[in-house]
């Protein structure tokens, strides 16, 4: 029945239950599989009986993770004390209920958590090292949760980070993978690693490292710098910020691994022009959507969003948009998306992206239903997009959607989609990564903002003169490292952009020597301060 006291230490504490439980654990399970003997408790309001039926069907690949289940209230003293929260190494506190929910669930939600967080910190003390994660939907609340205990409590605003995960994802083809392989732990992740760094600059450690590429710095004081200058020196206590597959194999070598070859830098920029982007659908994320897409493009772009009978609040909400987003237009366009005639009407592939939202806007979900309606619509969308090529006509719109549930993936990638967003699986990746390092929070918040460094898929054209071009990974790291101190950390290739097996073509940190051959139509995975 669950009633004896849980007698673990150092284990992974998840408080509360959810849609993102079983996403969650088979992100730890692959952190965890370097450990013996991992252990994962949960103490949720559910009777134990149903956790493990749940878990026992859905949670099957554990390896060398144990799972332990409680019931009990996650906001109780008895109950933290019941699942050994003194001796945990990390908590994450899930949220009641999803972003579509009501305001008045959501604000119940935050409540419940910031009692959960308050509980947590107060029975483990002050000297207590455990990091908290916690989902809170209020902006609000969220420095209200990070007070409780400064330093040991990360909030995480799910929807805002997916939002901006979408629009730099519907701007830049193949960034998705690249997101869904850096927050995961499959393949290659970010760490943080400290050296004797024996007064090299930036620049010069990013040829020290055999797994690993720099692609920024945390200096002793604490300050983070994304992509800082080639010629920025290393201190004694400055850690580096890498992108490697496995944080046990970094090291600093004496010397660089490999010579990069010369080559020739073209002085050539990406051209800017005004862009117009379809959303089909509408959500809670949308409207971040809109104003973090208002941020990227020229002034005159424009957002059309696709709906059939829009609510008197949803088109007021889309005409605030329009007016706090200047040099953008936002307008509503009424035609049926799952109707193929209508949708084909508004020529989507005259758009240059068209980013399709499961169309969200009642307080309760049927997540498989919304996957469905967004499947059909790509798939009325793949039909136009052949006829359209059998009669010659050449198409560059870039069609991005958001899948709920995980296991659509395989369906939605048959759908003639060219990047999609799991979210459910992406929010868990980043809740996991969080319990296991919570000072990646503020690298995240630095990555996917619109100020600053961030993560592009950059045409190869943009780096050589004459394609193809056979070189090395070291080649394709001086090269950028010359363009503006852009940090190389892989590559991706078009003809392979359909296959799952080769990770749709993206290869993120290859040995350095490792030989490439980049075509036209190719591109480069670089850490840069804009896309020109």
């Amino acid at each position: 029945k669950g009633h004896s006291r849980v007698l673990e230490s150092g284990h992974t504490l998840i408080l509360g239950w959810g849609p993102r439980v079983v996403e969650i654990l088979n992100e730890l399970v692959v952190a965890n599989e370097s450990k013996a003997d991992a252990v994962i408790v949960i103490l949720a309001t559910e009777e134990k009986e149903a956790m493990d039926e749940h878990l026992r069907t859905q949670f099957t690949d554990r390896r060398t993770t144990r799972l332990v289940t409680r019931h009990g209230l996650p906001s109780s003293l008895i109950g933290l004390d019941h699942v050994s929260s003194k001796h945990a190494r990390s908590a994450v506190v899930l949220a009641l209920c999803s972003a579509s929910d009501s305001e008045e669930e959501k604000l119940a939600s935050d409540a419940r958590v910031m009692q959960t967080v308050l509980a947590l910190t107060t029975y483990v003390g002050e000297e207590a090292t455990i990091d908290v994660v916690a989902e809170i939907f209020d902006t609000r609340n969220r420095s209200v949760v990070e007070d409780i205990s400064p330093g040991h409590v990360v909030v995480v605003d799910a929807e805002e980070m997916l939002a901006k995960i979408m629009v730099q994802t519907s701007r830049t083809s193949g960034l998705s993978v690249v997101y869904s392989e850096l927050l995961s732990f499959n393949g290659c992740e970010m760490y943080f690693f400290e050296g004797d760094w024996k007064g090299r600059t930036f620049g010069e450690t990013q040829f020290y490292f055999k797994d690993g590429v720099p692609i920024g710095m945390r200096r002793g004081d604490g300050k983070l710098l994304i992509r800082p200058p080639a010629d920025t020196p290393l201190l004694q206590g400055d850690k580096l910020l890498l992108v490697a597959e496995d944080d046990s194999a970094l090291g600093l070598e004496s010397a660089p691994i490999v010579k990069p070859t010369e080559r020739a830098l073209p002085d050539r920029r990406a051209t800017r022009r005004q862009e117009r982007m379809l959303i089909v659908g509408w959500s809670q994320k949308a409207p971040t959507v809109v104003s973090q897409y208002s941020k990227y493009v020229l002034s005159g772009s424009s957002v059309d969003v696709l709906l059939s009978e829009p609510s008197e609040a949803l088109l007021q909400q889309v005409r605030d948009l329009d007016e706090s987003t200047p040099g953008l237009s936002v307008r509503v366009v009424w035609k049926h998306p799952l109707d193929q005639r209508e949708l084909e009407s508004i020529a989507p592939f005259d758009y240059d992206t068209v980013l399709v939202l499961g169309h969200v806007t009642t307080d309760r979900i049927d997540p498989e239903r919304v996957d469905a309606q967004s499947i059909v619509v790509l798939l009325h969308l793949r039909k136009l997009a052949r006829r359209l090529r059998e009669r010659g006509v050449e198409i560059r719109t870039k069609v991005i959607t958001e899948v709920l549930v995980s296991s659509n993936q395989e369906l939605v990638s048959r759908a003639g989609v060219d990047d999609f967003i799991i979210s459910n699986k992406m929010v868990s990746m980043i809740f996991a990564q969080l319990a296991e390092e919570p000072k990646m929070k503020e690298v995240y918040d630095n990555l996917f903002e619109e100020d600053g460094a961030e993560i592009y898929v950059k045409p190869a054209t943009l780096y050589f003169d004459d394609l193809p071009v056979k070189c090395k990974f070291a080649d394709l790291m001086a090269l950028c490292q010359r363009r503006e101190g852009e940090v190389c950390i892989g590559y991706k290739l078009k003809s392979l952009e359909s296959d799952s097996e080769k990770n749709y073509g993206v290869f993120l940190v290859p040995a350095k020597d490792a030989k490439i051959t980049l075509g036209p139509d190719d591109a480069l995975v670089v850490v840069a301060e804009d896309d020109l």
